[in-house]
């Protein structure tokens, strides 16, 4: 008899709420089956089978509060696993006639009643570990539809939570047979959101259902037609885009919001696509209703809204928040991208950018004044003898802020291949929650949106941020001449408390000048 119990649940979080379970108590399990998910503040955990065997006994149920260590469930030997699989089988076969001869009643029928009909054994889809401090997420557009046919760890659904989005993965091969969640409804990890009907026989019902019913065959080119993350659903009805003629570069084929942008960029709208094949003259009057609509909306912020409302608001609330400016004369760095640009590309295969150079200048510059690179703790400063830099990148869900690790042993190839990483896992939504905790400073590039000028805000408990903007032609005084330079105005916001102005401003003109001498940070000056 083996213990299932609580696993290390991450930084900070001492307890979890059990969801719901995947197996019921006699269920035949395997090695890495996904027994339950715990739920915490930050973070939904996946506990899995450490063998095969059978769930003999469930000690913790879906609600309770759980702590690290505790007993979930006992995990017995596998003998009982093959007797009650051959049961399962016996129903099946006995009950096969009954929901063959009533096509209707088993279309009406939830999973449970298919369950018991035995037209292949039952499997629970549940929400996953959704990252540290999130206890629970919200459902967003469905992306298969009741009745289709699904494989194993194919997406469902995307859940969306304060930090991150997460799919849930289709636990086998078989039809969707029920969905027990609709978009907009508030889950938790472990929650049962899905059953999947599994075994050889989930293939036949599929065209039996279609023949007598000609809205399940319609249901399948709809469910590729929305094959969309919500945010891309939710612009595409704003922009009036026609989501069939946006090529997506998601999971999947899936169309992201970036995808939506790029066909706004190119023109794409519905009344010129789908609408317009089949009605043009009867589908115009569509917009005209639209401006007649409510002139105010209320919408609920998505959690990462909320929680990013939250945490800043706590930065200005804490924080002795200060900012100085500096600026700085980019032209070196042009040079130098400029010309060996072609040679870095084809020996690392990416493109030699500006946030490599702010990266390795912010390091130089924390290593010679630790203090930005500390936090204060109750009445103790901890100084990080590490240098995790957090990158800020906008998504359509809100601001995130990946973590790249370790980045003074790193090479500029490798922060740009990272940043490139991190960056499209930020916007298709697939950053795990290790992705975005444990950073020491924080860069943010308003400029690559137009920013001239602004004066970030902390991201908490790092004492210092370095706001980027945008490069801009301006009259400078060279020698007693006037010249004209690509320059950026630099911002460092820091924490007051624990940061002198002197270390600010030494620290922003290290900056400065590893960003005007590029050759300071080969050299190490």
């Amino acid at each position: 008899m083996t213990d299932i119990t609580v696993p290390q649940l991450g930084e900070s979080v001492s307890e979890a709420t059990v969801g719901s379970w995947n197996f019921a108590e006699g269920d035949a399990v395997k090695k890495d089956d996904i027994l339950v998910e715990l739920e915490t503040d930050k973070v939904s955990i996946e506990v899995r089978a450490d063998e095969d065997g059978t769930l003999t006994k469930i000690v913790a149920r879906e609600g309770e509060t759980v702590e690290i260590g505790a007993k979930l469930a006992e995990l017995g030997g596998g003998s009982a696993a093959p007797a009650k699989a051959e049961e399962k089988t016996e129903t099946k076969n006995d009950a096969a006639p009954q929901s063959s001869a009533q096509p209707e009643q088993k279309k009406a029928d939830n999973a449970m009643s298919k369950a018991e009909t035995g037209n292949g054994d039952m499997v629970d889809a549940t929400i996953p570990e959704m990252g540290e401090s999130v206890s629970e997420g919200t459902v967003g557009a469905w992306l298969v539809d009741a009745g289709a046919a699904v494989k194993k760890d194919q997406a469902l659904v995307e859940i969306e939570t304060d930090k991150v989005a997460v799919e849930v993965p289709c636990p086998a091969d078989g039809i969707l047979a029920e969905r027990l969640a609709d978009e907009g409804d508030v889950v938790t990890p472990g929650d049962v959101i899905a059953r999947i009907r599994t075994g050889e026989a989930p293939a036949e019902p599929a065209p039996a259902e279609a023949a007598p019913k000609q809205e399940a065959k319609a249901e399948a080119p709809a469910a590729e037609e929305v094959k969309a993350m919500p945010s891309a659903t939710r612009m595409a009805e704003e922009k009036n885009v026609d989501l069939g003629e946006v090529e997506g570069s998601g999971k999947d084929g899936r169309v992201t919001k970036g995808d939506v942008l790029k066909a706004l960029e190119s023109g794409a709208t519905a009344p010129s696509s789908a609408e317009a094949k089949r009605e043009p003259a009867a589908e115009k009057p569509k917009p005209a209703a639209r401006e007649t609509g409510p002139r105010e909306e209320r919408v609920k912020m998505t959690r990462l809204r909320q929680t990013i409302a939250r945490r800043l608001k706590d930065a200005q609330n804490t924080a002795a928040m200060l900012t100085t400016f500096n600026e700085a004369d980019m032209s070196a760095i042009m040079s130098m991208r400029k010309t060996h640009q072609d040679a870095f590309v084809e020996k690392h295969g990416v493109k030699l950018g500006f946030m490599s150079f702010f990266v390795k200048a912010c390091v130089n510059a924390l290593k010679e004044l630790p203090a930005v690179n500390a936090e204060i703790d109750g009445e103790d400063i901890i100084y990080k003898n590490y240098y995790d830099i957090g990158v800020a990148v906008s998504t359509e869900r809100g601001l995130v802020v990946p973590v790249l690790r370790d980045c003074d042993t790193k090479s500029l190839a490798d922060i740009e291949k990272e940043i490139i990483d991190l960056g499209k896992r930020a916007r298709d939504g697939k950053l795990g929650i290790d992705d975005m905790q444990g950073a020491t400073f924080t860069l943010s590039n308003g400029g690559i949106f137009g920013s001239l000028l602004s004066t970030p805000i902390l991201n908490a408990p790092q004492s210092g941020i370095l706001g980027m903007h945008k490069i801009q032609d301006r009259p400078v005084a060279e020698k007693g001449q006037v010249v004209v330079r690509p320059m950026m105005y630099l911002a460092l916001s820091y924490d007051h408390r624990i940061v002198d102005g002197r270390e600010a401003v030494t620290f922003l003109v290290k900056v400065k000048d590893a960003l005007e001498d590029p050759a300071r940070l080969v050299l190490d000056l």
